[in-house]
């Protein structure tokens, strides 16, 4: 189902060096494919387009995968600097006429094409500027934001990244309820992924060590 001619654009977080992880995520075995793959598979499958991935860490070594997948890469320099760089570089490479601005986590396989759906779906029915899942009371990812909010969004700065953008406007933000914890479930450690594995359709487990 196409998202309507209000263009939704993506941007992927994937610049991080895994260093909890101890292995790089995005190259992590998942499904038929790898963590990033299915990120960009799920998003580019809900109408989600142009995607633009954020990399910063072995950079050299996701381009290609990204492009191949039908994403857009793009280098961020400074994401030692933390998350919010990366945001503000992927909002830049949107094209200006993006309406709905998706950021999406690289480390969350499990969130499904369809879940994408019912998010956009529900932002742009729902009449705000800001969104976010949540799940039997928890919010999580990804975060749904108007284009009206792209030039404040360059202008944040310090530790606190988008969550600020959500405190100064608590009138605008739309809390949509979902029936999945994928929308909390990132994969931060070994047991994360492990778990992840698992929930897998039939179960999976990889012992040997992934660089």
């Amino acid at each position: 189902m196409a998202m309507s001619s209000r263009r939704v654009g993506g941007v992927v977080l994937a610049a991080g060096e895994s260093r909890r992880m101890g292995a790089f995520k995005p190259l992590l075995p998942f499904g038929p494919g790898r963590v990033l793959e299915r990120v960009l598979d799920h998003l580019l499958a809900a109408g989600v387009d142009p995607c633009v991935v954020v990399l910063g860490h072995r950079a050299e070594e996701l381009w290609s995968l990204v492009e191949s997948r039908g994403g857009q890469p793009v280098l961020n320099p400074r994401y030692r600097e933390g998350m919010l760089s990366s945001v503000q570089c992927g909002v830049a490479a949107l094209p200006p006429e993006v309406e709905t601005i998706l950021i999406a986590l690289g480390d969350q396989p499990e969130i499904g094409t369809e879940v994408f759906r019912f998010l956009l779906e529900a932002f742009q029915a729902g009449g705000r500027g800001l969104a976010v899942p949540s799940f039997q009371g928890r919010r999580g990812h990804p975060f749904l934001i108007h284009r009206r909010y792209r030039e404040e969004i360059f202008q944040l700065s310090g530790g606190r990244g988008l969550r600020e953008l959500r405190e100064r406007h608590p009138e605008d933000l739309l809390e949509i309820p979902v029936d999945t914890p994928a929308v909390l479930q990132d994969l931060d450690c070994p047991a994360d992924y492990q778990a992840a594995l698992a929930r897998l359709p039939g179960g999976s487990r990889i012992d040997q060590e992934v660089r």
